[in-house]
């Protein structure tokens, strides 16, 4: 017999009925284990139609049940390690309760982030969780007006009436920021990503409220801002060497302050190599607190202080509000919850041993 070059076809339930010599209704009662079927011909049914192959077409069946069974989930990229991990949480959540997700990326591009709330929309999923651009637009209005359930995460968007979850970064730096005031220290630099969006102005009111709180007035001298590279396309999100940049010219300019606070554990590579450049040590001279908490940071030199995410737990509150609102089980109005992280206290600040 001649080979066929044709390209391969998907198996459909025609092909299981023509191969057990039944009607395509018996055979599709028998794959959604309905009754009017004998448990030998379902026995049947289902091996014969293992055995050429046949899966059963979610989208087809989507239109039946007026449910796809899917969760659109946008977020900004998938190089930062809260996002990464965020959405591992979701789809574990998702999985249990019989939905797949359908991942879209925003790349910080409000064009991109429109793209894919029209996608999302078009592909019918029953629910989006979303981490907004912030930027020039709101697509999400489009997401609400459709009456399709929608979950924020991270970044809020107040003028939207939608579920919001994520960390508590206002408590988080305030923490953070104390600890180093008990410490005895008083000229304290924020380091932070230069990126409009939420996260980033929380962790600075928690800054500025625990130094007012300690009698210490707050003035821009007390920030330095890192290019944000998040902008741009297939460029890693973060890198030592940019924060690095950063602490060389503070240095260089005669300023030594008594500790760094860095918006993430990569930014605090980049300091403790200025820091190093000019013999000064860590945290004998300077101490450094991070955020984050990544792999690595606990095998730096010395171990860094820094701030532990709670991003399964943000992760999987959404995710079980979203699917109680979609088994109608969810309670009324609006929730907004704030998850406090954890302070994790290294050598970087004095603290354990080095």
């Amino acid at each position: 017999m001649p080979r066929s070059t044709g390209a391969p076809r998907r198996r459909t339930l025609q092909d299981v009925a023509e191969a057990v010599g039944l009607t395509v209704n018996t055979v599709s009662r028998a794959l959604r284990d309905l009754p009017g079927v004998s448990d030998a011909t379902r026995a049947q049914i289902k091996a014969e139609a293992e055995r050429i192959g046949y899966v059963p077409n979610a989208h087809a069946r989507s239109l039946v049940l007026g449910s796809r069974r899917t969760i659109g989930v946008i977020i900004t990229d998938l190089a930062n390690p809260f996002f990464n991990d965020l959405v591992a949480e979701i789809e574990e959540q998702a999985i249990q309760k019989g939905y797949t997700l359908l991942l879209l990326l925003s790349d910080e591009d409000p064009d991109r982030e429109q793209f894919a709330v029209d996608t999302a929309l078009r592909s019918g999923v029953d629910g989006i969780i979303a981490v907004p651009v912030q930027g020039r637009s709101n697509p999400w209005t489009a997401v609400t007006k459709a009456g399709v359930p929608l979950v924020i995460v991270a970044r809020e968007l107040p003028d939207l009436e939608a579920d919001f979850y994520s960390t508590d970064n206002e408590a988080g730096r305030r923490m953070t920021t104390t600890a180093l005031l008990e410490r005895g220290a008083r000229d304290i630099i924020l380091v932070e990503e230069d990126l409009q969006i939420s996260t980033v102005a929380h962790r600075l009111g928690g800054f500025r409220d625990a130094l007012e709180a300690h009698g210490i007035p707050f003035d821009s001298r007390r920030t330095a801002l890192v290019p944000s590279r998040r902008t741009a396309r297939g460029a890693s999100l973060w890198r030592g060497e940019d924060a690095h940049r950063v602490g060389v010219d503070l240095l260089e300019s005669g300023r030594i302050p008594d500790a760094f606070l860095v918006g993430n554990d990569y930014f605090a590579l980049g300091i403790y190599a200025a820091l190093r450049d000019r013999g000064i040590r860590v945290p004998d001279d300077v101490m450094v607190i991070g955020w984050g908490d990544y792999p690595f940071s606990r095998y730096m030199d010395p171990p860094l202080s820094t701030v532990r995410l709670p991003v399964a737990e943000v992760a999987r509150r959404a995710t079980q509000r979203l699917l109680a609102i979609l088994d109608g089980t969810a309670t009324e109005g609006v929730v907004a919850e704030y998850i406090e992280p954890d302070v994790m206290l290294r050598a970087s600040t004095g603290h354990g041993s080095r």
